[in-house]
């Protein structure tokens, strides 16, 4: 067990989605529900931009600048977070809002949608093509967090909070559709519940637990490799970046709690590992 250090003041309400951004050598996550992005140094300083909205979960794109999931839909930006293009629409369903998601290995953009009262199976994953198309891949979920691809290509890991599980689906490249899903890793019973998961290279899951004050780090096999302590309840999700990738940098939240969560609840923390984050893939659009 290691504890992570707290690498900036309280800089968000609900950090999540973190990305790794090593062109400009910044972590970038999202300020959800107030709509904003905040850049991260590795020293630990912030730099605010405010967009409004919602602000879901963040990529970059592969000829530069940032695809972002909106409230009911997906933003292309520019490198400097200005719009470049108009929302392209997934749902207009105003009881619901976008919450967390990944790119493939194609460069296709996913994202999950969840209801606003956390409604039951309310919850639809949408894929987001390079050529600004929309497509509704899995259903039934409520609270859609943490996905990441196997460094084969072959396996998609998924999760729906309230299961207290990681999922496996088998993942189809040609199509980007999911099929055979299964149990991977189930979270212990008050351990917190999963929330945002990095991937590292040789295929181990870090799983943020939120009301756990912890990350879990699974192997490729499943098993619980370590617990990484952090002095925020609601940790959100994480992301690998510095200069070799082998920084875990997690993001926490203070919506629920505010300052009886304790006064780091809001911040980043990081926490150096033995393993190297794989490589986050692009949007390709």
């Amino acid at each position: 067990m290691v504890a992570a250090t707290c690498i900036t003041e309280v800089c968000a309400e609900h950090g999540e989605g973190p990305v790794w951004d090593a062109v400009r050598n910044v972590l970038v996550i999202v300020d959800m529900e107030r709509g904003a992005l905040v850049e991260v140094t590795p020293e630990g300083s912030t730099t605010r931009h405010e967009l409004g909205g919602v602000a879901a979960a963040i990529r970059l794109r592969a000829g530069g600048g940032y695809v972002l999931a909106v409230a009911r839909g997906f933003q292309l930006l520019t490198p400097g977070f200005a719009p470049d293009g108009p929302v392209v629409t997934a749902f207009d369903d105003q009881g619901l809002r976008m919450n967390d998601g990944g790119c493939d290995p194609q460069g296709r953009f996913y994202c999950g949608s969840m209801a606003y009262d956390e409604t039951a199976g309310a919850g639809t994953l949408y894929r987001f093509d390079a050529d600004r198309s929309v497509h509704a891949v899995l259903g039934d979920l409520t609270i859609p967090n943490g996905l990441q691809w196997t460094a084969d290509g072959r396996t998609a890991l998924h999760i729906d909070t309230p299961t207290d599980r990681i999922d496996a689906h088998d993942f189809d490249a040609g199509t980007g559709t999911f099929s055979n899903r299964r149990p991977f890793v189930s979270i212990p019973a008050g351990a917190g519940h999963p929330d945002g998961m990095a991937i590292d290279e040789e295929d181990g899951v870090w799983v943020a637990l939120w009301g756990g004050s912890a990350v879990h780090h699974y192997t490729a096999d499943g098993e619980l490799a370590d617990v990484i302590e952090v002095n925020a309840k609601d940790v959100t999700a994480c992301a690998f970046g510095g200069e070799d990738r082998s920084t875990l940098y997690i993001t926490t939240s203070r919506r629920d709690r505010g300052d009886a969560d304790g006064p780091q609840a809001g911040a980043v923390f990081a926490v150096p590992t033995s393993v190297r984050g794989a490589v986050p893939y692009p949007f390709a659009g």
